[in-house]
């Protein structure tokens, strides 16, 4: 539909070393029959694949309020928050033991990880969450994301698992963004009605143009191709690229990031580092700042590296955990900006000391940098 400014397309998919793959309602419950234990089953498998590749996999389910819905016996999905609570305290158990179960047999962990808006609107629960799923795919532990459900209230809740699965690709970084449905793509009208309707391959995430072909959720699910877009334009902020594909093409995960031209492509504006680096250095006022020796400024620059408490002479400001801080050198020059691990009073306590110290100086260990590369931008 439009040019290929960020110069990413299906090639970039070959490349990837990180997706974000979120399953919808409508498949894992075979459109509200219940689980569906041999397709999830099939997707497993193609996960594992790509374990066996070296990419790392985050999934990101939907399924327990419909998975709930079933064994509740309740044919239409409830409006009301404390019954949509009910219906995913009782079908979250059985969603959990499939996937454990299923990816057991190729002896791979699971890691049930629920969240809701404010954990990750929270600048200190985002670097735990980050910190926690970092570290789980860096363990080859699959985790498996829902929103909770049981907790949530209408101001926090994330609407979709679409938006979800677009938010955990900005905290991790992801190169890529699978959102599997029950549908082959974005089309250029209504397939339903439409019998002319038209597939469309690739856009920019940004086009106006999209929000205007996208129609409305399913009776299950409460996302449907406008949430899927509107999660592509927020993954497109730290540069992954979108894939809306349907989830009953076999082998469709692997075929996808194999480059095959399924489903729609939505590309991001601008090339990760471009993206991630306006996203990041927007995010937050600058809390305090950190002046950094001769020898961080040379690391930061050259390898792209954490910064270290080691290579920090003096800290200035008022700040806590999570807060953004700029880095600079003797001269005042700014370096980098990136989001501290550590509050002022820690940081003062840390700057020149090495890392293995950290428990010594202040009883306990948040992070062993200062500043994680994840969340450093480099100026």
């Amino acid at each position: 539909m439009v040019s290929n400014e960020s110069g990413l397309d299906r090639t970039a998919l070959c490349n990837a070393r990180r997706v974000v793959v979120k399953l919808g309602s409508a498949l894992l419950t075979n459109d509200g029959r219940g689980l569906d234990d041999a397709a999830i089953g099939g997707w497993v498998d193609q996960i594992a694949a790509l374990h066996q590749r070296g990419i790392e996999v985050v999934l990101v389910s939907s399924g327990a309020v419909a998975a709930g819905m079933v064994r509740l016996g309740w044919q239409v999905r409830p409006s009301a928050v404390h019954e949509l609570q009910a219906a995913a305290a009782v079908g979250q158990n059985g969603l959990t033991q499939c996937y454990e179960q299923h990816f057991a047999r190729h002896d791979m962990l699971t890691a049930q990880v629920l969240l809701t808006h404010d954990d990750l609107s929270n600048r200190k629960r985002y670097l735990n969450a980050l910190s926690a799923l970092r570290t789980l795919v860096e363990m080859r532990v699959v985790p498996v994301i829902n929103e909770n459900d049981t907790v949530v209230t209408d101001e926090i809740r994330f609407g979709d698992n679409d938006t979800l699965g677009a938010l955990v690709a900005n905290l991790l970084e992801a190169d890529a963004l699978l959102l599997l449905t029950d549908q082959e793509g974005l089309f250029d009208a209504d397939p339903r009605h439409n019998l002319n309707a038209q597939l469309i391959s690739e856009s920019r995430a940004d086009d106006p143009r999209l929000a205007a072909m996208a129609g409305s959720g399913g009776a299950l699910g409460r996302g449907g191709m406008s949430t899927k877009v509107r999660a592509a334009q927020l993954a497109a902020r730290s540069g992954a690229v979108t894939v809306i594909a349907s989830g009953r093409q076999p082998d469709v995960i692997n075929r996808v990031m194999k480059g095959e031209a399924l489903g729609t492509l939505l590309r991001p504006e601008q090339a990760p580092i471009a993206a991630r680096k306006r996203w990041l250095a927007g995010q937050l006022q600058v809390r305090g700042t950190l002046v950094l020796d001769p020898g961080a400024v040379k690391v930061l620059r050259d390898k792209g590296s954490s910064l270290l408490a080691v290579g920090v002479r003096t800290v200035q400001g008022s700040f806590k955990r999570g807060d953004m801080v700029v880095c600079v050198d003797d001269l005042g020059n700014t370096v980098a900006k990136g989001l501290v691990n550590y509050g002022d009073d820690e940081a003062r306590q840390l700057a020149g000391q090495p890392s293995h110290q950290i428990e010594a100086i202040l009883g306990y260990v948040e992070a062993h940098e200062l500043i994680h590369r994840d969340n450093l931008v480099v100026v």
